[in-house]
């Protein structure tokens, strides 16, 4: 009774709660039988994927591949059990990172849907776009709210490409 009374007041410490999840994370990710990289890269996109399927908002980060493959390195140089289960949850603790909402993507959600509504209605006094009058608005705003949201998502892309050239 009085260690549910004491979890009550303080709830979980965090580094037993910590040690608690990257032991069970562990627990799984040693099940597979890992001896290449692309096993060990493989793993470790399921989990991220356990992760981000089980926890609904919440939605992480997958480290780069050339992070993946410095902690293959050295998880295969640590040898035992032990040494292998350090390298792994230092990975994670260092590598695991929210997913955060840009401004752009943010702006363009919100803006988005009432311009579409004003494009269609221009369009629909458009005679070379009439068509448009037959396209419901339940399935014209949603479509043009993706593209958009892709569209930005990917000129951000080529555009931090160019930069980091």
């Amino acid at each position: 009774m009085g260690l549910v009374a004491s979890f009550m007041g303080r709830g979980i410490p965090s580094t037993q709660m910590s040690s608690l999840v990257m032991g069970t994370l562990y627990d799984s990710f040693i099940e597979k039988d890992i001896t290449t990289f692309e096993e060990f890269h493989v793993a470790i996109l399921d989990i991220f994927n356990s992760f981000n399927s089980a926890l609904p908002g919440k939605h992480y980060d997958v480290p780069s591949r050339q992070g993946v493959e410095t902690c293959f390195t050295s998880w295969k140089e640590a040898g035992n059990s032990a040494g292998r289960k350090q390298v792994f949850i230092d990975f994670m603790k260092n590598n695991v990172g929210l997913s955060k909402l840009d401004d752009s993507t943010l702006i363009t959600g919100l803006v988005t849907p009432p311009a579409a509504m004003v494009v269609k209605k221009a369009g629909e006094n458009v005679p070379q776009l009439t068509i448009i009058k037959s396209i419901p608005d339940v399935v014209f705003v949603p479509s043009a709210t993706v593209l958009a949201l892709i569209s930005v998502k990917l000129s951000r892309k080529i555009v931090q490409k160019k930069v980091a050239s």
